[in-house]
């Protein structure tokens, strides 16, 4: 195996690690969710690098979820983030574990830090324990129980465990140091009373382990060496690396290194203003094309291999930052470019009659599904008497740089013919309700045997065999690129009230029939869509995943 050359500070922190010959020289790393909500675009990047990096260095990864908190957790959420991981390509193999794997062992550590004085148990409130903590600039107090004795606290936290106390008496506590610059290290919790079942556990527990307690010893059991996650973990590593100290004497310890989390433009990625969302009708649920969870990009039609490139180009840094969501969106566009089906489809349909076609004629017309890979091959298009355009690509009076369709004008018909306006029809109230034009039959693949040329080329969709669909126009879910930038207004004044927008009298080529959900597709002219679940045998429905270039660009 040729050297590693290290892209970023994680590797070549690894590679110190194999060079210097630690943990056996293995590279072990996880994923560790809490099952609380849905994965979004940040938990991606960490899903890749955790799982590239083993990769990369012949390591493994596990999936680990800390479920140390029955309040806020569910099987629901277990079971998305299981699906997101395999979804971005991703594999734990057999190597899949919870923190509550780890409750009777974590419990019995516990037991064994009481014994040795190095816990206890407090009984006051949550309030005067934080006032008491002090402030980084002024140590913290003791407790009134910091020195009982082991005998006293093992006797309680025994009837803590046996449910004898009610939520919120009393807590467990490490016994640290009160005066430690870092406010993590000041006697943090370890145990607290949760009379709430689990959803692994059940009713097994009514105690459960502070995530901090339970982290790094989780890492410790599952032999993982390097434990990456972001940066506001970093104050938290030397609380790790006590507990791991006070579990073991071995040279073997997890490393802990951070970097960066994933900050993108114009959306929001903390779980609690994701959930107001959804629980506030906001959007419709977690996989809302507009979110920016994991299952809301998959339903938009965004693909795995476009989010892993995005998380290669944000790269790993220790400075915190903001990315453009049109990286993201640049990312997509790149991918489904060279693999996407082209069609046509027209989301506001004006009618023309070619009135020198005949009557029950129907042609076909050779399209290219996609210019970019050969390989993909042609489809043949209806063509008829009656075809339909983009209301927009006509006009009754054309500017002097409108070069589409108008009367007396001639335009390019994609993959078919030239045809020319002949005459408007009108309705009672002067509304355009159909255009009357003649083709040029010499002109078949859009080609003149004369030489003469036209400006435009319009997409259309032939009434035989056209389907009817509803086409979903997504743009961005807020207004302001920092939505939680203003500290004077509420995130939620600065959502986009067109971030959606629904057609739904629109035709689309027959060649998409029998599309299945999630299927990405070119609008040919309009951008790129798939088929959304909502789809049914009588009528398709389409999610517009980006438009054809970045539009939002001053």
């Amino acid at each position: 195996m040729d050297p590693i050359v290290p892209k970023n500070f994680i590797q070549q922190q690894i590679v110190e690690d194999l060079a210097a010959g630690k943990n056996d020289k293995r590279v072990h790393t996880r994923f560790p969710p809490e099952p609380n909500g849905y994965l979004h675009i940040g938990h991606a990047k960490s899903i890749c690098l955790n799982f590239g990096t083993a990769k990369l260095f012949g390591g493994k990864t596990n999936l680990r979820f800390d479920d140390t908190n029955p309040a806020k957790e569910e099987t629901e959420y277990v079971d998305s983030i299981m699906e997101d991981v395999k979804w971005l390509g991703f594999d734990w193999e057999e190597r899949l574990y919870y923190a509550s794997d780890y409750f009777d062992q974590l419990y019995d550590f516990a037991v064994e830090l009481i014994k040795r004085g190095k816990a206890y148990i407090d009984f006051q409130n949550q309030e005067l324990i934080s006032e008491q903590r002090g402030t980084p600039t002024r140590p913290g107090t003791d407790s009134p129980t910091r020195n009982s004795s082991p005998e006293e606290n093992l006797r309680i936290f025994a009837d803590m465990k046996e449910g004898k106390y009610n939520e919120g008496a009393c807590v467990l506590r490490a016994k640290i140091d009160m005066a430690s610059p870092n406010m993590h290290m000041r006697d943090p919790l370890m145990y607290r009373i949760l009379k709430q079942p689990h959803h692994r556990t059940g009713d097994k527990w009514c105690i459960y382990p502070m995530y901090d307690y339970a982290h790094g010893q989780s890492d410790y059991w599952e032999g993982i060496t390097h434990s990456i996650c972001t940066l506001e973990f970093e104050v938290h590593r030397p609380l790790y690396d006590w507990f791991v100290d006070e579990l073991q004497d071995s040279d073997y310890r997890p490393r802990q290194i951070e970097f960066s989390r994933l900050n993108i433009t114009s959306t929001v990625m903390s779980k609690r203003k994701l959930l107001q969302l959804v629980k506030e009708g906001y959007v419709k649920d977690w996989d809302d094309p507009r979110m920016p969870t994991i299952c809301g990009l998959r339903r938009r039609g965004y693909t795995p291999e476009s989010v892993r490139n995005f998380a290669e180009l944000v790269g790993i840094t220790k400075v915190d930052g903001v990315t453009d969501v049109a990286l993201l969106e640049f990312c997509i566009r790149e991918d489904l470019n060279k693999r996407a089906q082209r069609v046509m489809c027209v989301t506001d349909p004006l009618k023309i009659i070619l009135t020198n076609f005949p009557d029950d004629k129907v042609e076909e017309v050779d399209a290219i599904n996609n210019p970019e890979d050969e390989s993909m091959g042609k489809r043949k298009v209806p063509f008829s008497k009656v075809i339909y355009i983009e209301r927009e690509d006509f006009m009754e009076e054309p500017t002097n740089k409108f070069y589409r369709l108008a009367p007396g004008k001639e335009v390019r018909l994609r993959y078919a013919y030239f045809i020319r306006c002949n005459d408007v029809i009108k309705d009672a109230a002067g509304n355009i309700t159909e255009l009357h034009c003649t083709y040029d039959p010499e002109t078949k693949g859009g080609n003149a045997p004369d030489g003469r040329k036209v400006k435009a080329t319009l997409h259309w969709v032939a009434s035989s065999g056209a389907l009817a669909c509803e086409v979903r126009q997504y743009d961005r879910l807020f207004t302001d690129p920092d939505p939680d930038g203003n500290k004077e207004k509420d995130f939620l004044e600065f959502l986009n009230p067109d971030s959606l927008k629904v057609i739904g009298d629109c035709l689309i080529e027959p060649f998409v029939a029998n599309a299945i959900p999630l299927t990405n597709y070119q609008f040919e002219r309009l951008g790129y869509f798939n088929v959304d679940p909502d789809s049914t045998t009588e009528k398709l429905v389409f999610n517009r995943t980006v438009s054809l270039k970045d539009n939002n660009k001053k």
